[in-house]
């Protein structure tokens, strides 16, 4: 199953790519990724084509810091809601807990274990994929990512016991020791960072207890994240509809597979590509056509519909009357099996 990423990850990537010599897009290109999620930071993408681009724009440029070059550019900003949340929590144990209980809404193959002693508290990295650990890269943006967002808690003048990562040691470790600002422990048992327990309950001067409530609410309406391919692809779909660029070679892009890999996987759970579109087609329809002032060519585009007419066939055939009937505010009683009722719209 392919784990999925909001491309918030490549924030910073075309600028990162760019100083080392590099040309991002073609650097996209080469692993299939779709330029427009450099522009559209919550698009779900597969992890392992975040992967194989980290991996091969580290080789192509020589740069082995090439994650953490990413992790030194990005921050709370960079997860979403979920950085929001952790932003609002009244101490640092609070936002590290929170970070570590809706980091798979950001990532879902990722993992954070809190383990505390009496004196030193140990934030330990998972990242799932098929090898026994992740590639280097994608260990070295996230812990560091990780790292950049205690530090915005406490102040630049912050720095861990110890980081320790499992891999060998890179040609230059000073540029690991300047970058977490402690002894980085190479060919580890894990990938993690140490810190005071002290630290744990240190305040965050802008915490607002009533934002994070709101926040935390939100979150855990959405924190359940797909984990069939059908509500991948559901995912992706609703994503790239609202962008108005979903086919079914798009969203196999997001997912790093083909299309036929999608077809096959739909009809194994008894459903297809076209009914998951037609589906939220339907929910989105019935948003874009409450505003009059739309017109309604744009909205057959952003739908991927040839033509309005086609939109408009489509419609009267889904919900039993004509866009123009619906917006003056009929409900046909006898509508087609899969329609949505009244209420539900």
């Amino acid at each position: 199953m392919t784990d999925l990423i909001r491309s918030a990850g490549l924030s910073y990537y075309a600028e990162v790519a760019r100083s080392v010599g590099l040309d991002p897009k073609q650097m996209m290109r080469k692993v299939r990724l779709p330029l427009a999620v450099l522009d559209k930071p919550d698009t779900p993408i597969a992890v392992t084509s975040l992967r194989r681009l980290l991996e091969l724009s580290a080789k192509a440029s020589g740069a082995e810091d090439f994650g953490l070059r990413l992790a030194e550019r990005g921050g709370l900003t960079n997860f979403g809601a979920v950085g929001l949340i952790v932003r609002e929590q009244a101490t640092v144990r609070e936002a590290i807990a929170a970070f570590s209980r809706f980091i798979h809404v950001h990532h879902d193959g990722m993992k954070l274990d809190v383990i505390k002693d009496k004196q030193t508290v140990t934030l330990t990295l998972h990242l799932r994929g098929r090898r026994p650990t992740a590639p280097r890269q994608s260990i070295d943006m996230a812990l560091g990512s990780i790292h950049r967002i205690i530090q915005s808690l406490f102040g630049s003048d912050w720095r861990p016991q110890e980081v320790h990562l499992h891999y060998p040691p890179p040609h230059d470790r000073k540029r690991y020791r300047d970058f977490f600002g402690c002894r980085v422990v190479f060919n580890a048992d894990e990938d993690a960072i140490l810190l005071s327990a002290h630290d744990m309950e240190r305040r965050i001067p802008s915490a607002h207890p009533l934002i994070a409530s709101y926040l935390r609410k939100r979150i855990e309406a959405i924190e359940t994240r797909p984990a069939s391919w059908e509500g991948k692809v559901d995912e992706v779909v609703r994503s790239l509809l609202a962008s108005g660029d979903c086919t079914v070679e798009r969203v196999a892009e997001h997912l790093a597979c083909t299309r036929r890999t999608i077809h096959r996987h739909l009809a194994e759970a008894g459903t297809s590509f076209s009914a998951i579109l037609d589906a939220q087609r339907a929910d989105l329809v019935i948003q874009l056509i409450d505003d009059p002032d739309r017109p309604l060519a744009d909205i057959a585009t952003q739908l991927g519909f040839s033509a309005q007419s086609a939109m408009a066939r489509w419609f009267r055939g889904h919900f039993g009357c004509s866009i123009t009937e619906w917006r003056r505010g009929v409900r046909p009683l006898g509508k087609p099996a899969g329609v949505p009722s009244a209420s539900a719209a």
